[in-house]
């Protein structure tokens, strides 16, 4: 048994001792990392460890939580004390109780990656200071970056209830990007680059810095698009955080508040049979992947959409005791400070059979979206409707044209899912709208605003 692990066990103990009927305990330590750089300088590193404790507690059907840094016995029974006085002066409600133990968790293999703690941070630091240099490299035209950063997180986390639930697993996730800045005849340009990886040593500088220049110089001499209705591509990072804005309102906490578009959706067309999606808490490749979920589930893959139909909502124990449905395992926590609620996991978007070019031509004349700005902020989170800022490509003839900045896209969410004609055959991991999946999607048709 790890240490942790016998925290969170004791942690219970105490509180169960203390009047609770049952008890839940998630301990974690979290090991984190940052460089920034900026003309060829380390302008910041900073290293962090974080260890704590959080407690819920149940009697009867009112629920308390409380948290701590201080794991020593006295500390832990402060923590207990504090949860069970919070569940002695909750209201009641009926759906409170806690998760029933459903199985042993599946083994996984690879979410750890040793070069996270082998690699100092000198060496971090020059791997950041390697991206922006190549960036600078690749084009003369890239005439600055605004900054380069390296970030990487190393997490253990322990989970032990009354009711049996008992598991604990270690990961860790790296990643650098960078924007650079190409210089035009009409002004300075952005271009994001980007990687993702278990640990440093999956990192490829040269890669990330290239990408980032390649973005900021194809958006030289940008104009704006005529306002109309045409075909659009949207490239892997902008189809992932539509996905995220998805995967959102497939939870089951949005839909029982009345705060999704698919709310009434189970089991209707909401996408067209091209579009799949899934949520998949057992991905190798995914970087949200654990054995169980935050209150100790067993993760599983969850089919969302499919055959252009909506399968499931995602739940926590809580929301699938009040919507007469099974966890799915999508309980998530932002530290041992939270108690739980229902998250996405990995979102996989699947792939399709057309290669980029394929997906350009079958647009014909359109817009290639290459990024947009203020998503989650430009969409109502009622009705799915949006209206956001966007930059990319005119699309001319099948391929690739002129650079396009200051245009917006509009539409609703489910409108938009139903246009897809086409996904793409190469996928890509992003971290915008979560952990996601996706390859580049062809709309057969979206509102375009510009000139």
């Amino acid at each position: 048994m790890s240490d942790l692990l016998a925290l969170a066990g004791g942690a219970v103990e105490q509180a169960v001792a203390g009047g609770a009927a049952d008890a839940e305990g998630y301990a974690s330590e979290e090991r984190n990392r940052e460089v920034r750089v900026h003309g060829g300088e380390v302008e910041s590193l900073t290293a962090a460890t974080r260890r704590g404790l959080g407690l819920r507690v149940w009697i009867g059907h009112r629920v308390g939580y409380g948290f701590g840094t201080d794991l020593s016995p006295a500390g832990i029974g402060a923590i207990a004390a504090r949860a069970v006085e919070a569940a002695r002066a909750a209201d009641e409600d009926e759906f409170a109780a806690p998760p029933e133990a459903t199985g042993e968790p599946p083994e996984l293999e690879g979410l750890s990656d040793p070069s996270r703690d082998e690699w100092s941070s000198d060496r971090v630091a020059e791997l950041a200071l390697a991206v922006e240099r190549s960036a600078l490299a690749a084009d003369p035209r890239v005439v600055a970056v605004e900054q380069a950063v390296y970030s990487d997180s190393g997490e253990r986390v322990a989970i032990a209830a009354s009711r049996g639930a008992r598991a604990e697993y270690e990961t860790s996730s790296c990643y650098a990007y960078l924007q650079a800045l190409a210089e035009g005849a009409d002004g300075r340009e952005t271009g994001l680059g980007f990687g993702l990886a278990r640990g440093p040593a999956g990192l490829d500088p040269e890669a990330i810095g290239g990408e980032g220049a390649e973005r900021a110089t194809e958006m030289i001499d940008s104009a704006k698009p005529p306002s109309r209705r045409c075909p659009a591509v949207l490239d892997p990072t902008v189809a992932a955080s539509f996905a995220g804005l998805l995967g959102s309102a497939a939870g089951a906490n949005a839909v029982q508040r009345g705060r999704s578009p698919l709310a009434a959706m189970l089991g209707e067309q909401v996408a067209s049979e091209a579009f799949v999606l899934h949520d998949d808490g057992l991905d190798p490749r995914g970087f949200a992947s654990a054995p169980v979920d935050a209150e100790g589930t067993p993760r599983r893959r969850t089919e969302l959409v499919e055959g252009g139909l909506l399968r499931s909502f995602l739940h926590d124990s809580y929301t699938a005791r009040r919507g007469g449905a099974a966890s799915t395992g999508n309980a998530g926590r932002s530290g041992y400070r939270s108690p739980p609620g229902v998250s996405t996991s990995n979102l996989v978007v699947a792939p399709g059979a057309a290669s980029r070019a394929e997906l350009l031509r079958e647009a014909g004349d359109g817009v290639y979206v290459s990024d947009v700005a203020g998503l989650h902020s430009g969409v109502n989170p009622v009705t799915g409707v949006f209206s956001v800022g966007a930059s990319g490509r005119a699309i001319e003839g099948g391929e690739l044209g002129r650079p396009l900045r200051e245009f917006t896209i509009a539409g609703e969410l489910v409108a938009m899912l139903r246009a897809v004609r086409a996904a793409g055959s190469e996928s890509r991991w992003v971290p915008f709208g979560g952990s996601v999946s996706t390859p580049p999607l062809l709309i057969a048709e979206m509102t375009v605003s510009g000139s």
